[in-house]
């Protein structure tokens, strides 16, 4: 991995697509050396070309991939713990725990092993920085959402947790909170079915990839006294999860 000296090295998972590929994107312009993570290799090493980064294969809910992962990379200055995703919109009484599992295994899991793999460089770096994007469902519940909303909760307070636990440490933490953004995420939750996706979205502007992304470019180029903690980001139409206005089609 060839990365030069007095540059910045910024760690993306889930860099495959969406939010991710958008962060890799407007960090590597930022003047970052991006090393973006994901399970599908063809994505993110189109990516690396792109944006002169390294690419990685990662599955943040394997231990011996983010081992793996962790391993080769030689210095880091900057986490982003993107991974993530929702699966399903049954109510608690008819949950299905293999998504509840895998919701857990990706959101809160994943970013605690990633978390703890990275933590002894980021702080080795002496100005270190931990994004985690969660969501607004971190934040609020809706019906049908527990798998996601109880998961994206847990991943919030592993990550102010730790705000406290490294006070004091050379290592900044902020929480990216999203509301609706239009990305591959629905299409994930509703197993592929693109049209029940597009519905989620119709007569409003959501936010794109690229939105979020450069808030995180943003929060990444603060002094390094500077520490954002949270950042809750909607769009104008919505007000809370599943409150929106919508023009009528």
């Amino acid at each position: 991995m060839s990365i030069p000296e007095n540059t910045r090295v910024a760690v993306v998972t889930g860099a495959s697509s969406g939010i991710g590929a958008a962060t890799a994107r407007a960090l590597a312009a930022a003047g970052f050396h991006v090393i973006a993570g994901a399970r599908r290799r063809d994505r993110v090493e189109e990516l690396a070309r792109e944006i002169g980064g390294t690419a990685l294969p990662l599955d943040v809910t394997d231990e011996a991939s983010v081992a793996e992962f962790t391993r080769a990379i030689p210095r880091a200055d900057v986490l982003v713990n993107n991974a993530g995703g929702a699966k399903g919109l049954e109510t608690v009484a008819d949950a299905d725990l293999d998504k509840w599992r895998w919701m857990w295994e990706t959101n809160v899991l994943g970013t605690l092993r990633m978390t703890q793999a990275l933590l002894p460089k980021l702080i080795d770096s002496g100005d270190g920085l931990i994004v985690t994007v969660t969501s607004i469902a971190a934040l609020e519940t809706y019906p049908g959402g527990a798998g996601y909303t109880s998961a994206k909760h847990a991943q919030g307070v592993l990550h102010r947790t730790l705000r406290d636990e490294l006070l004091g440490k050379p290592v900044r933490l902020t929480e990216i909170a999203p509301g609706a953004v239009e990305t591959e995420f629905s299409t994930v939750r509703f197993g592929g079915d693109e049209k029940q996706a597009a519905k989620v979205y119709q007569g409003f502007t959501p936010l794109t990839a690229s939105d979020v992304a450069e808030v995180i470019s943003f929060v990444a180029t603060r002094p390094s006294h500077v520490n954002i903690d949270q950042v809750l980001l909607k769009p104008r139409a919505q007000a809370g999860p599943g409150k929106f206005h919508r023009e009528p089609s």
